[in-house]
């Protein structure tokens, strides 16, 4: 008889367990069960062929030629500026990516708490050079390129910048999220993906014009499409109310539209470090792209009607909102985007499986600014209505996680919703926000009785016809840590329009974190032989991550030598600022002239209009002068750049009298180069890139105590230039730090402001009379049609000059002259300026993000 063998499968042969592979990500208790469903042969290959981070120029030539050729589908032949661009940006991603990876997967690992900053602007500007810089590979790609016969120069201007923000707002975030990479910290920005951004600006006849900014013309190859993650977001509809099983009544919102909100992911990478950390960028779509059966049947146009309409809320940046239906499209863009964001932000803690107790300790959300407000009443909404938490355990967690930074301390600019529109838009988030200010002034009624009126001063809806959601206020309630972003305004927001929070929650929930901006770009990008200079000195690069290190340049400040080295750098960044000028504007500068610099957003409180209004007085001064007085006259090139909002009359007017300005003066043979005029249309970053690095004065003349603190005042100092202002925002500051001898202040102090302003109106205050000497020429027609000014000119004369351009001329002008006098001396001048960015060390956003990591978010960094 014979035995059978029993039929042993072999390895091969057994089934192999199937892994899940989860398209985003996973968690630390998922890791090891993961890694055990991969076979070892499965494992070892993946490393064997994984992508690496090109390390040398030749491994960037052999992904840069792969991009042209299989990327693009182009050849050597046919590789203009355009392609080469791509097919480098492509190369730089990847590696870029091989980082974010990486960084992802530490991230989970370590598991430690995360910061998701929620900002509606991330004005990036262009991509290519900061990745290049950040990632270390600039020289690679530099002289990679170069061999393959093209200029990085060439290369970097296809780019165009990002239109994900307007200014300064988005600017910051912008700093901030590189700066969260540069130092360490675990976290990701939230925003927009705007299809046209805020618009591009023209002048024409003056007068500015917007049209779209195609800025994603080509496609944009610093942005990673995750198609997979399509959240739902709904608007309109209605509450249903029920009682389950256990008696607890559940709210339940239903019934209303549905669009769907894509991801697009920006990774960020650190300066000097492995961490490339994320922006996440939300694009609107429909839930159904396209009705087919209304197509058939001939209705064409409203088969892709309800597709436009989803697409318009990630159209525009900051739709105008002089009218409802822009009302409506601004409150739906910010709800899509911090909905779309907190359910990803939910998602990713519950793939951990914590209680929810733990939700604060793991999450931190900064809000920058009330446009990302109604995350409060979502995040509510969610734990209460989704998750099924208690009310008060639920209002716990909310305002254990959110922080907020205000930016303003002008009452007009906080933001407000009609109570119609929003409860017709979001009618579970009126209710929830009913609650919460019914919860709240029941504890503001008890901790004082006999102040009633206190409970309409703070109350989240304001009594007014209609009745206006304070989103501002909602912010505050809903926050553990309030920040102001310079000291003055910190101070402002204590004494002004948060005092009677201030009694309610005490002093401890409000506090200062003074801007920054990254000096990599700011600096090293938009600088290079400037910050070539101070390596010298400080011995190497190292004042990129330690910005204090700048103070080793200021023995060197009456260093004769590095003056005039200092000197011819300013004199190079002239020119390619007259350069961009010729090209755009066909002005001719001299770059022995003074460059006298304003470019930001155009609002009345900024006071552009003081500006130009100086530079009418100085026109009109040279134009009396005799030939021999001329010759004393400090020649001076007046710039302006910056946007008004599409719907701000007032703001256009300025935009209008400074171009019609331009006209005259440029044209005037009398003046020559002793005045020229400029206004550089569609201002951004890569202008401003420019524009810094030119300057010898900027201005920042806002009204005392109306401007947050502002960031473009930093990046002129750092850039060797010295500043004429107010005292206000950080203007502040940076005069303790660089010294009062180095800067140029004027005008009243925020103190007096209000005074001013009271006896302006009640009494009638004369007008400066070198003022009244301008208005007198714009009224007699020397700049055009008189009556198209006539809305500015009655701004600021008689009671109506709330922004006190009358009563700060005088000390302007002086101020002005100051400026000229000061700057004939050029050797001290220098002096002046290389003290002054010499203390700048304290005006770094890294220092910014350690103050918000320790103070607001209780975040570590990652270690190595």
């Amino acid at each position: 008889m014979s035995s059978i063998t029993p039929n042993v499968p072999s390895a091969a042969d057994l089934p192999r367990p199937k892994h899940r592979r989860t398209p985003t990500g996973f968690s630390p208790k998922e890791i090891k069960s993961f890694e055990a469903s991969i076979p070892a042969a499965s494992r070892d290959l993946w490393q064997q062929f994984g992508v690496t981070e090109f390390q040398d120029k030749e491994a960037f030539q052999k992904e840069f030629i792969r991009h042209v050729e299989t990327t693009l589908a182009r050849s050597m032949y046919n590789c203009d500026d355009l392609a080469a661009y791509l097919a480098a940006s492509q190369a730089i991603r990847d590696r870029l990516i091989v980082a974010w990876n990486k960084t992802q997967q530490k991230h989970t690992t370590k598991d430690q708490k995360r910061v998701y900053y929620l900002s509606l602007e991330f004005l990036m500007g262009r991509a290519m050079d900061n990745a290049m810089l950040n990632a270390g590979v600039k020289d690679i790609t530099k002289t990679g390129v170069d061999d393959l016969g093209f200029k990085i120069e060439d290369l970097l201007e296809q780019e165009p910048d990002a239109a994900l923000g307007n200014g300064g707002l988005g600017r910051l975030a912008a700093c901030f999220v590189d700066s969260i990479a540069s130092t360490n910290y675990p976290g990701w920005g939230y925003g927009l993906r705007y299809q046209y951004g805020i618009f591009k600006q023209r002048i024409v006849d003056g007068y500015q014009v917007e049209s779209p900014d195609y800025w994603l013309a080509f496609s944009n190859p610093w942005e990673i499409p995750r198609y997979e993650i399509a959240i739902d977001v709904m608007f309109y509809g209605y509450t249903r109310k029920y009682t389950n099983d256990q008696g607890k009544t559940v709210s339940i919102w239903e019934g209303g539209e549905q669009v769907q909100a894509i991801a697009y992911d920006v990774p960020v990478p650190g300066y000097d470090t492995e961490t490339t950390n994320n922006l996440r960028l939300w694009a609107s779509k429909p839930t159904r792209e396209f009705d087919f059966e209304k197509f058939n049947s001939g209705d064409y146009e409203s088969s892709v009607r309800e597709s436009q309409k989803a697409e318009t809320i990630s159209a525009v940046l900051y739709p105008n909102d002089n009218f409802y239906s822009g009302k409506e499209l601004r409150l739906k863009q910010q709800y899509f985007w911090v909905a779309a964001s907190l359910n990803d932000i939910v998602r990713r803690f519950k793939k951990t499986h914590r209680p929810w107790s733990d939700f604060s300790d793991q999450i931190a959300i900064q809000l920058n600014d009330t446009h990302p407000t109604i995350a409060i009443v979502e995040l509510q909404r969610i734990l209460v209505d989704m998750e099924g938490l208690e009310w008060d355990a639920a209002w716990e967690i909310v305002t254990s996680t959110f922080g907020y930074t205000n930016h303003t301390v002008l009452p007009e600019a906080l933001e407000k919703w009609p109570v119609p529109l929003f409860g017709n838009l979001l009618p579970r988030h009126l209710e929830i926000i009913y609650n919460i200010n019914l919860f709240f002034l029941q504890k503001v009624e008890k901790m004082f009785p006999k102040d009633r009126d206190m409970l309409a001063r703070v109350s989240i809806i304001e009594e007014s016809s209609p009745q206006q959601v304070r989103m501002a206020y909602l912010a505050i309630i809903g926050s553990h840590k309030v920040n102001g972003v310079a000291e003055l305004h910190s101070d402002l927001i204590k004494t002004t329009i948060f005092k009677d929070f201030v009694a309610i929650y005490g002093t401890d929930k409000f506090m200062n974190v003074t801007n920054g901006i990254t000096p990599r770009r700011w600096l090293h990008q938009a600088n290079p032989k400037l910050s070539e200079l101070i390596a010298s000195k400080v011995g190497s690069y190292s004042f990129l991550k330690d910005l204090t290190l700048l103070k080793k340049v200021e023995p060197f400040a009456k260093d004769p030598e590095f003056i005039e080295k200092w000197a011819d750098i300013k004199k190079f960044n002239k020119a390619r600022l007259a350069a961009l000028i010729k090209k755009n504007n066909g002005i001719d500068v001299s770059v022995d002239a003074l460059f006298d610099v304003q470019v930001k957003r155009i609002h009345e409180y900024k006071r552009q209009q003081m500006n130009i209004f100086s530079v009418i007085h100085r026109y009109l001064t040279i134009k009396a002068m005799s030939a021999e007085e001329k010759k004393d006259v400090t020649p001076r090139v007046c710039i302006f750049g910056g946007k008004s909002a599409p719907g701000y009359y007032m703001a256009k007017t300025i935009i209008k009298l400074i171009n019609s300005v331009s006209e005259v003066v440029n044209k005037d043979a009398d003046i020559g180069d002793l005045l020229k005029v400029v206004f550089i249309a569609d201002y951004n970053v890569s202008k401003a890139e420019i524009i810094c690095p030119a300057s010898d004065i900027s201005q920042h003349i806002s009204t005392a105590g109306t401007e947050a603190s502002g960031t473009s005042n930093m990046k002129f100092v750092l850039n060797g230039g010295l500043i004429l202002g107010t005292v206000d925002g950080a203007n502040i500051e940076i005069t303790r730090e660089i010294g009062e001898e180095n800067i140029f202040l004027f005008g009243h102090l925020a103190e007096s402001v209000d005074d001013l302003r009271h006896q302006r109106r009640f009494n009638d205050v004369p007008i400066n009379p070198d003022l009244q000497k301008v208005i007198d020429a714009i009224e007699g027609g020397m700049f055009g049609d008189k009556d198209i000014y006539g809305s500015l000119i009655y701004s600021v004369t008689g009671n109506r000059d709330y922004y006190l351009v009358s009563d700060d001329f005088q000390s302007y002008l002086d101020a002005q002259k100051l400026v000229d006098k000061d700057f004939k001396d050029k050797t001290t001048w220098v002096s002046r300026c290389i003290t002054a960015v010499a203390n700048m060390g304290f005006f770094s956003s890294d220092r910014a993000i350690n103050e918000y990591a320790e103070s607001i978010w209780n975040i570590e960094p990652v270690a190595k």
